[in-house]
């Protein structure tokens, strides 16, 4: 069988300053795994941040938008399965590849759902409690259509699973929960973690260009923060995160104990150094990064329902979920002050890696119900005709507009 894999990436993969980079390293791997041969392309330009894939073995291409290279490209590739890195990479080359490799397997990894984050920042910014008709937004009626357009669609939380099912009605044969996937924490290993009495400070992380993590940012500096500060005036708050704009660093005040330290080299040994991790965002979608490299460190945190959302399962929290701020506040005193209540809430963290995110079992999982998909393939399709009828009126718009641009640049 053709093993070739196509990733069509929105950005290139950066595991250390995002958890959607991380995510797609967790994908290749995974696809590795079943010796399938990889190309990465896209039209994004690489920052000093991109991992360099060539050194695991991956052929690495640039390609461009609305541009005829890309058929023949695709052409001598001849993949048998390609990856959409989010639904816009779907909209700009799920026709060309349809048209130019019908029967191979498409899927689209949402990485969290958009319009769910969309839906959320609006409210948040309009001040008002989120319903239905801010989820049911312009991005989502861009995304669902990607959604039904491609063979396999990868969701990352359950929350979003069942959003999709319930609010959306999406044909679950259409969707599969595929969480992080990452190694187990042995006993050994979290025996060598530091323990209460040589940690310090407060941390919170996360990629400035993701606007939840900006504004969260925000929030504790303004909201959360001082208040900590006034009854813990020793204590200080490390904000680290990749691209640390012109907006971010302003608001680092050392008198404050506010610190913006950046890009984090080695999140594990930031994190293994604080105490304690706040996570206030207040809107958002997906799975939060930030708190697995927490629980993985033994790092208990202060986190908002949002933060909070399809993580832990029936499982406890490696800390509080809270979104008022006084509470937020007092949470996060009692753990940073309370040895036995920080110990306990750290102990939740492992069983919930373990257990919710277990890289061997979800690998297992995804690969058989890839190879069930390329068994059942125009079975799949034919089921699927909401996909089919939008994949036929997509040919049309999207195919005519972008050869409209493909001309236009030409002259």
């Amino acid at each position: 069988m053709n093993k070739n894999l196509l990733i069509i990436g929105f950005v290139w993969p950066e595991p250390k300053s995002s958890a959607a980079g991380s995510r797609m390293m967790q994908l290749i791997e995974t696809f590795q795994s079943d010796d399938y041969n990889i190309t990465f392309a896209s039209p994004c330009a690489k920052s000093d941040n991109a991992f360099d894939l060539e050194t695991i073995g991956i052929t690495q291409v640039a390609i461009e938008l609305n541009n005829e290279s890309f058929d023949v490209f695709i052409s001598e590739i001849n993949p048998s399965v390609v990856l959409f890195d989010r639904f816009m990479m779907e909209e700009q080359f799920g026709w060309r590849v349809s048209e130019h490799c019908p029967n191979a397997i498409k899927i689209l990894d949402t990485e969290d759902l958009h319009c769910l984050r969309k839906g959320r920042q609006q409210a948040f910014k309009g001040g008002k409690s989120f319903e239905k008709s801010d989820l049911f937004n312009d991005v989502a009626k861009r995304e669902i259509a990607s959604i039904y357009r491609c063979d396999l669609s990868l969701i990352i939380s359950e929350a979003e699973m069942n959003i999709l099912h319930n609010q959306f009605k999406v044909d679950t044969a259409l969707l599969m929960y595929l969480p992080f996937m990452l190694e187990g924490i042995s006993a050994e290993a979290i025996q060598e973690l530091p323990k209460f009495e040589s940690r310090e400070h407060f941390i919170t992380i996360g990629n400035f260009l993701h606007e939840p993590n900006y504004n969260g940012v925000l929030y504790l500096k303004e909201t959360i923060w001082p208040r900590i500060k006034k009854q813990l005036p020793k204590a200080e708050l490390h904000v680290y995160g990749a691209y640390a704009t012109q907006k971010v660093t302003p608001l680092h005040n050392e008198k404050q104990g506010f610190f913006i330290k950046g890009f984090a080299e080695d999140v594990n040994a930031v994190m293994q150094k604080a105490k304690v991790c706040l996570v206030p965002v207040r809107f958002g979608a997906g799975l939060k990064g930030k708190l697995v490299d927490a629980m993985q460190n033994g790092t208990p945190c202060v986190m908002s329902s949002i933060a909070a959302e399809g993580m832990f399962g029936d499982f406890e929290p490696n800390g509080f979920i809270e979104d008022d701020p006084e509470l937020v506040v007092n949470n996060a005193m009692q753990l940073y002050q309370n040895e036995s209540l920080w110990i306990d809430k750290q102990q939740n963290g492992f069983p919930v890696i373990n257990a919710r995110f277990n890289k061997a079992e979800f690998q297992k999982q995804f690969l058989s119900v890839l190879g069930d998909t390329f068994l059942n393939l125009q079975e799949r399709r034919l089921n699927n005709f909401t996909g089919q009828m939008l994949q036929h009126h997509t040919m049309q718009s999207t195919k005519f507009m972008s050869r409209w641009i493909e001309e236009k640049n030409k002259n």
